[in-house]
């Protein structure tokens, strides 16, 4: 029996006015002749073009010129080449300079989509019935670049969407704070990427470092240990490459707490995900009372995936480490909102077709599974998947799921799993829950609605998805009618 699926009327589209700015560098060969002919200009001529850079861009950009001062900063290699001294550089042609190696990025230019929905920190000043929610969403720019960014509003006791205005002024973090490495975790994260991709890590390679070291000490060891072999460049050897590239994976990151929730655009930022942020799956976790949100996501660097976890208590200030083991391929993980039998618990899809549950002690480590769920249907026949982290009922786990069936059509089914022991299924919907209408089936991917999170909010499953991955939407289920569907013997 087909579940009634109520489509809302709300539609988040990409917005082509919603820009960054981004360095932009040219190679140290054009940018020296940048610079050179900056610094050639006259005081009144650096005032003149500042300030008309300043009257177009100001307005766009939270302390634009700010953010070109801090692009100056990051010539200071080149500028040493040219054997200019920063310090001696008047403020205005910094400022002009960092101009030049500056660019406007429009993060949602070419889709809006993905959706995971979770409940704010922030419950106060509501209405009774009412609940404010925080939308996640995988924004796309020139070059198919994926960003994360946010949205906030209140679910009212109906169901419907009040969303809060959306503001102009984006911004990316402004602090980047690199990791602090324990030396023993380190080197058994060395060892799985030599299990899955037969690199061979030198014993020694990591013998100038102590039991704990920073980005910047792993960086001057493995200099040192370079030198020492004769090898001139990271390109020669692919080990000390990937370790440099592990590495940069975990950081963390902080924005103003005058910037509002949707100003804040998580950017890529290690080089293990300079080619996009993909699907982030954001889950409100509780364990013995204290409160963190998660975020799963896979990182893609051009060639290869890497599983990462962001977490964060306030939405300002994320850390973000890379996911380890045996599972942590693939893209689609998805953690559980509470711990099951002691242990953390993470939806899967190792072999990129099959629903597997995972279960660990460490919620960075991930080594063994158990399928849950395979096709069975016409319309999963290609391969089934989660669309966010369980949600807990008094019935079960409810997990909504994709399949993926003819001419690639990406559709919305639903399973439910035991409470104490979700390896077990309880009951699976037969029919999709939501396919593309009409009105969905055309965008950047013909045929595909998809979701990365969903909550329950006064017995209706509150249920954002993508459309043809380009915008997004929302529909809401009664969530009595759906768990009697899924428990009805098939």
């Amino acid at each position: 029996m087909q579940v009634h699926v109520k489509r809302r009327d709300v539609t988040f589209n990409p917005d082509l006015s919603r820009v960054i700015a981004r360095y932009f560098y040219t190679g140290d060969e054009r940018s020296a002749i940048i610079v050179k002919s900056i610094l050639d200009l006259s005081d009144d001529e650096v005032k003149n073009q500042l300030n008309q850079i300043l009257r177009r861009y100001s307005k766009r950009h939270r302390n634009i010129s700010k953010v070109f001062e801090k692009h100056f900063d990051l010539l200071n290699h080149l500028l040493s080449q040219m054997e200019i001294d920063r310090n001696k550089v008047d403020t205005n042609r910094r400022v002009l300079i960092g101009a030049y190696f500056t660019m406007e990025y429009s993060v949602e230019a070419a889709a809006f989509f993905n959706p995971s929905i979770v409940e704010s920190p922030d419950q106060l000043g509501l209405l009774p019935g009412e609940k404010r929610v925080i939308l996640s969403f995988r924004a796309t720019g020139e070059g198919h670049l994926s960003s994360i960014v946010f949205r906030s509003g209140i679910v009212d006791r109906d169901g419907n969407f009040k969303m809060d205005p959306v503001g102009s002024m984006l911004a990316e973090a402004e602090r980047i704070k690199r990791h602090l490495y324990n030396k023993k975790q380190f080197l058994q994260d060395l060892e799985e990427l030599q299990d899955h991709q037969d690199n061979l890590i030198p014993k020694d390679a990591l013998s100038c470092l102590g039991d704990d070291f920073t980005y910047g000490e792993l960086e001057s060891c493995i200099k040192e240990v370079m030198e020492r072999e004769g090898i001139t460049s990271m390109e020669e050897n692919s080990c000390y490459s990937k370790i440099m590239w592990l590495a940069s994976s975990h950081y963390e990151i902080d924005f103003s707490l005058d910037s509002s929730l949707c100003e804040r655009v998580i950017f890529p930022i290690s080089s293990t995900e300079r080619r996009g942020i993909e699907d982030a799956r954001f889950v409100k976790f509780t364990d013995e009372g204290m409160t963190q949100y998660y975020g799963t996501y896979t990182a893609y660097d051009g060639m290869t995936t890497m599983p990462k976890l962001i977490e964060t208590s306030d939405f300002y200030h994320f850390k973000v480490h890379p996911l380890h083991g045996n599972i942590a391929r693939n893209k689609g993980m998805a953690l559980f909102p509470r711990k099951i039998r002691g242990k953390y618990a993470m939806l899967c899809r190792m072999d990129g077709r099959n629903n597997y549950i995972s279960f660990s002690d460490n919620l960075n480590l991930w080594t063994e599974a158990k399928m849950v769920q395979s096709p069975r249907y016409t319309w999963e026949f290609i391969q089934v998947g989660n669309c966010g982290s369980p949600l807990e009922t008094e019935d079960g786990w409810l997990v909504i799921t994709h399949g993926v069936g003819a001419m690639r059509e990406y559709v919305l089914g639903a399973i439910l799993l035991d409470l104490e022991n979700p390896e077990v299924e309880i009951g699976r919907l037969d029919s999709p829950l939501l396919t593309a209408n009409e009105m969905e089936r055309e965008g950047y991917v013909p045929n595909v609605v998809y979701s990365c999170g969903s909550i329950i909010h006064n017995e209706e499953l509150i249920l954002p998805y993508a459309v043809s991955d380009y915008s997004s939407t929302y529909c809401t289920v009664n969530l009595r009618e759906l768990l009697a569907e899924l428990k009805r013997e098939k």
